[in-house]
């Protein structure tokens, strides 16, 4: 049995889950998500919480026991707290800005980068080096991060760059005098 997959997860007040025959629904105070599910994997709502099991012990669905749970779990999280990630941008001159519905950096690059902002995530810049992202999808919010970042991965001799907050970089020793 799955570790992860056996625990049932708690419908915190305000969310409503729904299981139709091969999707789930997760309704609460910040927004709808919906998850297909794999043939072999089952989802009940039992007694304010939701149960997942699985119909038989196929590798697929041991393999799909637990992701199932997580992402149910996540949507659960998602609709009632929802999901943050927030960016660090350090170097000199280096800064960002929201401007209608694009992040607008400058980024140490001859020209501007301009980012479209996906629907369901909202952006904001604090103090113009801390770039916040929310939104209720934890797998959109982690994707739209990892696109930012990527535009100016940190260096690794003088941590210049877009890095998660809290990473920590390595810096290598420049040439030795």
């Amino acid at each position: 049995m799955s570790r992860v997959g056996k625990n049932p997860i708690a419908i915190p007040s305000g969310v409503t889950v729904s299981v139709d025959s091969s999707v789930v629904k997760v309704k609460g105070p910040k927004g709808e998500l919906h998850q297909g599910l794999v043939h072999d994997i089952k989802v009940a709502v039992e007694d304010g919480n939701v149960v997942v099991s699985r119909s038989d012990e196929s590798r697929q669905s041991r393999a799909s026991h637990g992701l199932i749970r997580s992402l149910v779990n996540n949507m659960v999280t998602g609709v009632s707290e929802g999901f943050e990630k927030k960016l660090e941008v350090i170097g000199v001159g280096y800064r960002a800005d929201v401007k209608g519905p694009r992040l607008v950096m400058n980024l140490g690059y001859s020209h501007l980068i301009e980012y479209d902002i996906p629907k369901g995530i909202a952006v904001s810049v604090d103090k113009q080096n801390v770039i916040s992202i929310q939104g209720i999808d934890k797998q959109q919010v982690g994707q739209v991060a990892a696109e930012v970042r990527a535009f100016r991965s940190p260096d690794s001799y003088k941590g210049k760059g877009v890095r998660y907050q809290g990473e920590y970089i390595r810096l290598k020793t420049g040439k030795s005098a």
